[in-house]
């Protein structure tokens, strides 16, 4: 499946992985984020086990609350979220 936008991918994440919260409002809301703030490119990481994986990049256009503007990432395959050892 080909995801073009970042409520393509939220949709998918949703459906594959039900208990993620990760798109909930109420967590959207406390890092002062919005659906319209977020991007999606396809990229390739280093997870915790030191594997190489493709994944969803969803990152931020603008810094948030804090400055935040980190990427999260999400399986190709699975739409779960996978962090990325740096």
């Amino acid at each position: 499946m080909i995801i073009k936008t970042a409520s393509q991918l939220k949709a998918q994440v949703e459906d594959m992985n039900p208990a993620s919260k990760f798109f909930t409002r109420n967590n959207m809301k406390f890092a002062g984020d919005t659906m319209a703030n977020y991007g999606v490119r396809i990229a390739t990481i280093t997870n915790s086990q030191g594997e190489q994986v493709d994944v969803w990049e969803l990152y931020r256009r603008k810094p948030v609350r804090g400055g935040l503007q980190k990427s999260a990432y999400f399986d190709k395959l699975t739409f779960s979220q996978v962090f990325n050892h740096e």
